[in-house]
């Protein structure tokens, strides 16, 4: 059972939700879901817009869209906080703390907004007039862009505390139906703007106006769920400790923008621009897997703060270790495809130059981001029973480090060495939070093979090895009997997967999953 049909209005002594593999695979799915769909919107929509708008507007615009996606960056770590403390109280049953809670993170969350609106509206003019290089003509046009921009800020940051609401009590379906017809919006409403007339203001105002609605949204979805919160309820008790919690996370969303974005600076000054191209493409492009990871932490998060609150850490180790094995199952493949075929996918994608440049700069990234997206996991764990100060001391503590071998790397190595160098960051990084989870939460390391994770790292080790001796045996044959020994291989790579390193369990999840979205 997922979901008891109690109601949520009680201070009652019990949970009323029930943290299941069927909910969390659900849950997962419907976020993976969430973030795709925008994504293929804006691939189709985003050649129209620039046509529409120009490149300098388009610019502009992108901007807007960087502004509205990364203010929540600036919240402090309140709407992290929210999620995981509504989470926990629903875990210890005691739903008579919520609109404390959540009220108090609205409050904080809306001062923050009107602050940074302030700040912004103050810093525009020297914004637009001497750091971006936007054209003369373009000026005024501008300052009035980044105006309304800083009226979306409150209305962002608000929104992630009604949305955390909802993300606690694992209600992903409701938390992506807002969010994806917001997301989606973002790409639709710049080309209904353009059949209307608009300037770029105007568009960027209609963007305002779907992210009002969709605070609208969680807003009136929290008091439908959640009755008590109709009454607003604000403890600057709770000040201290939601400040406390959500700092690390504003550390670590900090610290994680220069993690990811230096390598492409140093390449561009010690090589070239060409040379950024060679790798922000393979980089970009396997990077976007990680889309599958991030899916699974969304839910974990919430689900670890849960089990969190009723103590249950045997429940919360078993959906550790068995989300580390369905990482490595379901990304396995694809990575072992990418390292064995990198020279031929990038030739087919972009041609026969970026083949020679980037094919090892993908191979090199791909075996990374396995690593990185099995860190996911520990993370998620770490920040949502309470610890997010582990993960981003972790990140204080390698961000020297990388600096330096970056630099080193680069320059000796060029984008082969600067992949490398993420790679070997990612790795160590995967390896201490793994370490810290198991050390902080005491869960003993049979947990591993008792979930069938040394099975699984062996099956996508088999995979790769069986399909790089097919790859140099059938060079010569005709491609339909490539493609089919190729089928072969990940035919068996299912079998043995589903007989042997899945377990009941797994299996049962499974078809409940596939169950419900039959229903669905």
């Amino acid at each position: 059972m997922d979901r008891q049909a109690n109601k949520q209005g009680t201070g009652e002594k019990s949970s009323q939700l029930q943290i299941s593999g069927k909910l969390l695979a659900r849950n997962t799915i419907l976020n993976f879901l969430g973030q795709v769909v925008p994504l293929l919107v804006g691939v189709v929509t985003i050649p129209f817009i620039i046509q529409g708008l120009g490149t300098e507007r388009f610019g502009l615009l992108s901007l807007a869209w960087v502004v509205l996606g990364y203010f929540s960056i600036f919240d402090l770590g309140l709407g992290r906080a929210t999620a995981k403390f509504v989470a926990e109280a629903l875990g210890k049953g005691e739903s008579a703390q919520l609109p404390s809670v959540v009220w108090t993170a609205v409050t904080a969350q809306t001062i923050l907004g009107f602050l940074g609106a302030l700040i912004l509206v103050v810093i525009t003019p020297v914004l637009v007039e001497r750091v971006l290089n936007v054209p003369p003509n373009l000026l005024d046009e501008a300052k009035a862009t980044f105006h309304i921009l800083a009226f979306a800020i409150p209305v962002v940051l608000v929104s992630g505390s009604f949305r955390g609401v909802l993300e606690a009590a694992q209600r992903f379906e409701l938390v992506n139906a807002v969010k994806v017809s917001s997301s989606t919006l973002t790409f639709l409403l710049p080309l209904i703007g353009l059949f209307l007339g608009f300037r770029l203001p105007g568009i960027v105002a209609l963007m305002l106006a779907a992210r009002f609605g969709e605070l609208t949204a969680f807003a009136a979805l929290d008091l439908r769920i959640f009755t008590q919160l109709r009454k607003p309820s604000t403890s600057f008790n709770l000040f201290p400790r939601l400040f406390g919690y959500g700092g690390w996370i504003m550390v670590n969303n900090i610290i994680n923008p220069i993690l990811t974005y230096l390598d492409r600076f140093l390449i561009g000054s010690f090589l070239s621009m060409a040379a950024v191209a060679h790798y922000s493409a393979p980089y970009e492009v396997v990077t976007r897997l990680r889309i599958i990871p991030a899916s699974l932490s969304m839910t974990l998060f919430s689900a670890f703060s849960f089990l969190e609150g009723i103590e249950d850490r045997e429940r919360l180790g078993t959906f550790f270790a068995r989300s580390v094995k369905y990482i490595m199952l379901s990304l396995g493949p694809i990575i072992v495809i990418l390292i064995l075929f990198a020279k031929q996918i990038m030739q087919v994608w972009l041609g026969p130059n970026f083949a020679r440049e980037s094919a090892g700069v993908l191979q090199i990234l791909a075996l990374g981001v396995l690593l990185n997206s099995l860190a996911y996991i520990p993370s998620a764990l770490l920040s949502g029973a309470g610890r997010p100060d582990i993960p981003a001391k972790i990140h204080l503590l390698e961000l020297p480090f990388y600096v330096a071998l970056a630099w080193v790397f680069v320059q000796r190595w060029g984008i082969e060495g600067a992949a490398g160098v993420w790679t070997l960051r990612v790795g160590v990084d995967a390896c201490l939070l793994f370490l810290c989870s198991f050390r902080a939460y005491r869960l003993p390391t049979r947990l591993l093979t008792i979930n069938g994770i040394p099975l699984a790292g062996g099956a996508v080790v088999g995979l790769g090895t069986f399909i790089y001796g097919l790859k140099t045996l059938v060079g010569a044959v005709p491609w339909m009997l490539q493609v089919l020994a190729f089928c072969t291989a990940f035919c068996l790579y299912a079998w043995f997967t589903w007989r042997w390193v899945l377990d009941r369990t797994d299996q049962q999840t499974i078809w409940k999953t596939l169950g419900f979205l039959r229903r669905e």
